[in-house]
């Protein structure tokens, strides 16, 4: 897939406990946006799943001696045992075009439940090192991710010099340092600001853009987050 192709399939990955929130309902949104396009939508509800995102030794029963988890994960790779949760996800995102990780940005960062699905799915061996490299050479290159999150603050809070910091810089962790590293395009983020203080017009407004962002998500920006 070339960054000027539509996707044919998509994997959202939503990490918001409340059913009703905004965050939900972008991601919702989201999703019809794409299906109307012809995309194959899978839709991964974290909390609705009950994801346990803790990365632990009982994860790996042949386990034995200091547990280093990444060779581990290849050790089961190697092996055909990675656990059948994992699994599954693994194959729901490589059958995937498009990856959107849906989430509220909390304390700068992804929620625990997301970051556990990050650790768990984006397996060593499946996805990068092992048979495959980094970055361009890793399993998932080509392929294409983006962000969809809301934040509690306004866009001026998020700008450069503002108090909380650049948003672009505070999600450069995340858009290289994980979605890069594994190979991906990553596309600019959708984001809608502060939510909680928006009324029902300006909500439905927000919502229009994210079906709008999605819509034409084939001709979504492809970030450069390296010189």
């Amino acid at each position: 897939m070339t960054t000027r192709d539509a996707p044919r399939t998509a994997l959202i990955v939503h990490a918001h406990p409340e059913p009703l929130s905004f965050a939900t309902a972008q991601m919702r949104e989201a999703e019809r946006a794409l299906a109307s396009r012809g995309v194959e939508v899978t839709v991964v509800d974290l909390h609705e799943a009950g994801w346990d995102p803790v990365l632990s030794r009982a994860r790996f029963p042949a386990a034995s001696g200091h547990f280093k988890p990444q060779a581990e994960q290849m050790a089961a790779v190697r092996d055909g045992l990675v656990e059948p949760a994992v699994a599954r996800q693994l194959d729901a995102l490589l059958a995937a075009d498009l990856l959107v990780l849906s989430f509220p940005l909390w304390w700068f960062s992804v929620p625990a439940i997301l970051k556990g699905w990050l650790d768990r799915v984006l397996v060593m061996g499946a996805v990068f090192g092992g048979d495959h490299g980094l970055f361009d050479e890793a399993a998932l290159a080509g392929r294409r991710a983006v962000l969809l999150m809301t934040t509690g603050g306004s866009p001026e809070s998020f700008g450069a010099g503002s108090r909380f910091g650049d948003l672009e810089a505070l999600l450069f962790p995340l858009h290289h340092g994980t979605l890069r590293f594994v190979g991906y395009d990553v596309l600019e983020p959708v984001v809608t600001h502060g939510p909680a203080r928006l009324d029902d017009s300006a909500r439905d407004t927000a919502l229009r853009e994210v079906h709008a962002a999605f819509d034409s998500i084939a001709a979504r920006r492809v970030l450069q987050l390296t010189t």
